[in-house]
């Protein structure tokens, strides 16, 4: 079935080069001119062409969200990504491969995609977004700004979907010495105990008989010794993605609830209280909600209708969890999840997702 045509404008820069950096993306109808969505956001310090090359990737993620079958045309004031994106130019700088192979990787989901370049003044609306973004950056703040073409209303209560899921299955990694004594364990690179490895080995074999398309793992240590156990049974590959790391808890990490609550009781509780608040050093969960989302995103773009085990950690399952739901982060607070347990989401392309499974430790017994 052919999609309809979308337009994709990008930009991006930064205040140097590198400097403070940030994007901007939207995506217009092309008949109507109508900007269906739009997305900037602050990148911290990059180059130019970084944060162009973000830009692109956004505008074309954007673009499958709305239509997987669209033809799309992509519309750049830089000649560099246009001449590299068409197969003109080389890609010769080592930053610059993994940006472009993503956003080639996202464009080959898409009906057909063309890039052209255009002169900064016919770029003005990408543009303006990603001056927002650099202004932002440059005040050393993580800004995002994200608009999208209004839903169709879903009816009160339960509806059914009309479409093939795409499937997560949500795996927990096995035990760690860390979790053994209940502390922070956020991105340092903890092993599994022997304990750990054997309930990896046994999420192993309950997920044996079970259709699996795909593995993707947080990419520290513990995530991944779980998803190659998994791997070994099923046979299926594994892809790290580093949107599903665990929280950074900074100067907690590696601390009791109880030695932070003696040094810190104020920031404690202010952490508890509000998903916006990082512990010092670290990052709150809203920010961790967004990379998450966008770690979805991608994963709905390359398993469209597939059955996907994602390995993870605790905050990025139950923020999975929560958007299934459509509940706040603050949702967070009120969930419990074992080590090595299992969840599951099938998630819709006509808008309603669907948890079928939640903190499943039955293969443990």
């Amino acid at each position: 079935m052919t999609g309809r045509k979308l337009v994709v404008e990008a930009d991006g820069g930064s205040r140097g080069n590198p400097g403070p950096a940030g994007y901007g993306s939207l995506v217009r109808d092309a008949l109507t001119g109508e900007v269906l969505a739009e997305h900037a956001r602050s990148i911290g310090r990059a180059t130019n062409n970084v944060a162009e090359y973000r830009g692109l990737i956004e505008g074309l993620r954007l673009a499958a969200e709305l239509d997987p079958a669209a033809r799309v045309e992509v519309r750049m004031d830089s000649k560099l990504v246009v001449e590299q994106m068409s197969g003109r130019w080389k890609i010769k700088h080592p930053d610059m491969v993994p940006l472009a192979l993503e956003a080639r990787e996202i464009a080959g989901t898409l009906g057909s995609v063309t890039y052209s370049w255009i002169p900064r003044n016919r770029n003005a609306a990408a543009d303006r977004l990603a001056n927002e973004a650099m202004d932002a950056a440059a005040r050393g703040e993580e800004w995002e700004r994200a608009e999208r073409e209004p839903a169709p209303a879903a009816a009160p209560g339960w509806s059914p979907a009309t479409t093939e899921p795409t499937t997560t299955l949500l795996l927990r990694h096995g035990e760690t010495p860390l979790s053994v004594e209940k502390r922070f364990a956020g991105t340092g690179d903890v092993p599994l105990t022997e304990n750990g490895l054997a309930q990896a080995r046994a999420a192993a074999l309950a997920l044996k008989d079970r259709r699996i398309d795909a593995i993707v793992t947080s990419p520290l240590a513990r995530c991944r010794a779980t998803a190659e156990a998994v791997a070994a049974a099923t046979g299926a590959d594994v892809r790290v993605e580093d949107g599903f790391r665990e929280t950074d808890f900074g100067a907690w990490e590696g601390l009791t609830f109880r030695e932070v609550g003696e040094r810190d009781a104020d920031a404690l509780a202010a952490w508890l209280a509000d998903p916006g608040v990082a512990p010092p050093g670290g990052e709150s969960f809203a920010h961790v909600a967004r990379r998450v989302d966008t770690a979805l995103d991608k994963l709905m773009v390359r398993y469209r209708h597939r059955r996907v085990l994602v390995v993870s950690h605790v905050t990025p399952i139950k923020l999975l969890v929560r958007r299934a739901l459509g509940a706040p982060v603050e949702a967070v607070y009120r969930m419990h999840l074992d080590v090595a347990s299992l969840s599951s989401v099938r998630w819709y392309d006509d808008g309603p997702a669907s948890l079928h499974a939640f903190n499943d430790t039955h293969h443990l017994r």
